[in-house]
């Protein structure tokens, strides 16, 4: 592969809060992913993506109430992200790469009839993923999340004013994202930021108050920060696939007949009011029941596990 790549060692991810759980790990052109996978191996598969700058941590209190339901529980770490491999140069991280390492992973895995649940990044890779293997999925459920996609003009130079804007922003400090928290300023903040603070980040956009050890939890898998080029990145890659997107979205989602839930919360100001285009153009997502999930900040698994939980069980089953 001819790329740097970083491991977070072990022993950063001793006695965490809440994350009892055994890990697993497959490699994947080279990179060691880690998952975890508990429940009964003969369960209903569920398959949790998260996004960005998170890890499977953010699953943690949703996990075993599902698998004490009796479903296969499989929560990876993104490349870039937890105890999976992370590449030393920003530019190594792309779209493409997570996408097909996660197809991959599906297919490593041997999964089939899946139950995906989406949030924020673990959707612009989950649903390209389940474009890549749409027999393998059975309902989706997705939670503070989006799809960029354009055609036209839009398509072909969406990203190249993306990267322009926000180059003209410029540096943009704590204090003047948190005061006002639009998409544009907080990519900028992930490029220029000396410090890229990823407990804090979890703690400004939930709603509940993450202890301590919480809050070290997810800053565990970034030793320093050379470790922190995968979250920097993946901000940046967000209008990078427009057009691709859009042919995706149009072959696959506008027909996609299956179940499709949303669960956006009422307090994240980013994706707020993005469940709009799922149940629009997704056949299988109308004449549906799409939640929203009140008193919940972006992470919305911080603020509301137990109710999402029971969202996407009460779903499954139906």
């Amino acid at each position: 592969m001819n790329k740097t790549i970083l491991r977070t060692p072990d022993e950063r991810f001793t006695d965490l809060p809440d994350y009892p759980f055994e890990p697993n790990y497959v490699t994947i052109n080279g990179l060691r992913i880690h998952y975890v996978d508990e429940g009964p191996k003969d369960g209903k598969q569920i398959l949790l993506l998260h996004g960005e700058p998170t890890w499977s941590y953010l699953y943690r209190k949703m996990i075993p109430p599902l698998a004490e339901k009796g479903y296969r529980v499989i929560a990876p770490d993104l490349v870039g992200f937890g105890k999976t491999d992370k590449f030393a140069l920003r530019k190594d991280h792309t779209y493409d790469l997570h996408v097909e390492v996660m197809t991959k992973f599906v297919e490593a895995l041997n999964l089939a009839e899946i139950n995906l649940f989406i949030h924020d990044w673990g959707g612009l890779i989950g649903l390209r993923v389940v474009h890549n293997l749409s027999d393998k999925f059975i309902t989706i459920m997705a939670a503070n999340t989006g799809f960029p996609r354009a055609k036209g003009f839009k398509g072909l130079f969406g990203h190249m004013v993306f990267k322009r804007k926000i180059k003209q922003i410029g540096k943009v400090t704590a204090e003047e994202l948190w005061d006002n928290p639009t998409f544009l300023r907080w990519v900028a903040f992930s490029q220029t930021v000396e410090i890229f603070d990823i407990g804090e980040l979890l703690q400004r956009a939930s709603e509940t108050e993450l202890s301590k050890e919480e809050l070290a939890a997810y800053d565990a898998p970034f030793p320093d920060e050379s470790y922190k080029e995968g979250p920097r990145a993946m901000t940046m890659l967000t209008t990078s696939q427009l057009r691709l997107n859009k042919k995706v979205w149009d072959t696959t989602f506008k027909t996609w007949n299956k179940q499709f839930m949303t669960a956006f919360s009422d307090k994240d100001p980013i994706t707020r009011g993005g469940e709009r285009t799922f149940k629009r153009d997704i056949p299988g997502a109308r004449d549906i029941n799409h939640p929203i999930i009140m008193n919940a900040g972006h992470f919305l698994q911080e603020d509301k596990p137990i109710e999402l939980f029971e969202l996407l069980t009460n779903f499954i089953e139906k």
